[in-house]
């Protein structure tokens, strides 16, 4: 659709034609859900968000008067409505910002009702590519939805949030973002100053440098199909080989985690141990795509049951051949976001 198209679809929608607005914001849905879930840290808040972002733009549309581009005028009313929803909210979390590591030797403590941070399904993500037929639009150099850069995005205030997501991430000029967040050149600035220095403080040492989020690489994905089927096998052995030294492993909603080899295989034993009351049961493993990393559709069979049941969704970060980190989101309702089985019988190969 070239400017001229959008022009006329935006007229169209400002007289009242509720089809041409729907299908003309249609075309910003994929990138306006991720932009929210940047926002919120909620793959689930960030669906609500954008559907409250479109009956905003429907309400206020006789307002727009074409200052910026329409796409423009989107994204502010997502970032206000987004700014709106956070207001007076704790940000959301990863078990491991909560307290130091947990004893695999303890009892695990109940799940937590925590605002936990969610992963994103890659077959949702849709970059917000730039547009020769929108100005505003610029290249996009560093947009990234890894796991470790949405947790430390979650420390930053909302307002600086939005304004290092808009210029750092979109790639937004201040002047655009100062004026999306009504504010000055010089507000954009402190805010992106003092917004880069917490993200400093927060990010792994190893991934300050952060860069665009891409397709996990062939030897990644070698790593997530010995890892898939070392867990299927219940091999402690070949999962321990595939684990780097100071791994971290956490599973909200539970809210600990563990740090180390030694302290990850130990936590499997007890779960992996049909003698023990931590039983979980035996694997069965889907590799799907999340947060553009690599990951796993994680189903369980337990004694006398027939099939496998949803289990979690973990998202693993590998370097070189090792696995450092992994996050095993145990929240059923995410399954269906991933266009994923609730239960995998026998013959489901």
């Amino acid at each position: 659709m070239g400017a001229d198209d959008v022009d006329g679809v935006v007229d169209a929608a400002r007289a009242g034609d509720e089809p041409a607005f729907a299908a003309l914001v249609e075309r910003y849905r994929g990138e306006l859900r991720v932009h929210c879930y940047r926002m919120l840290g909620s793959f689930d808040e960030a669906e609500d968000l954008v559907q409250e972002t479109f009956l905003r733009a429907w309400k206020g549309i006789g307002g727009f008067e074409g200052r910026s581009t329409f796409r423009a005028w989107l994204y502010r009313i997502a970032t206000n409505a987004c700014l709106d929803a956070l207001d007076g909210r704790a940000h959301r979390l990863l078990p491991h910002q909560l307290s130091g590591p947990w004893d695999p030797s303890a009892a695990l403590p109940p799940p937590s009702d925590i605002a936990w941070l969610q992963p994103f399904p890659d077959r949702l993500w849709e970059p917000a590519a730039p547009s020769e037929t929108e100005p505003d639009s610029v290249a996009v150099t560093r947009e990234t939805i890894e796991l470790a850069f949405l947790a430390a995005l979650q420390y930053l205030p909302p307002r600086q949030r939005a304004a290092l997501i808009l210029s750092d991430v979109l790639g937004w000029p201040a002047k655009q973002t100062a004026t999306l967040l009504e504010g000055s050149v010089a507000s954009v600035n402190s805010a992106l100053q003092r917004a880069r220095a917490t993200l400093r403080e927060h990010l792994p040492e190893r991934r300050l440098d952060w860069a665009p989020s891409a397709e996990p690489t062939e030897r990644e994905r070698a790593v997530l199909r010995r890892y898939m089927e070392a867990m299927e096998r219940a091999d402690f052995a070949a999962v321990a080989d595939l684990l780097a030294e100071d791994v971290r492993a956490e599973m909200p909603p539970w809210p600990m985690w563990f740090r180390g080899r030694d302290a990850v295989v130990a936590a499997l034993a007890e779960s992996w141990d049909t003698g023990s009351p931590g039983y979980v049961g035996r694997f069965r493993m889907l590799p799907v795509r999340a947060n553009r990393q690599p990951a796993v559709a994680a189903y369980v069979r337990r004694l006398g049951e027939p099939a496998h049941h949803a289990f979690a969704i973990s998202v693993l970060r590998i370097e070189g051949d090792l696995i450092v980190e992994a996050t095993a989101f145990h929240d059923l309702g995410l399954f269906p976001a991933f266009a994923l089985p609730m239960r995998l019988s026998p013959e489901d190969r």
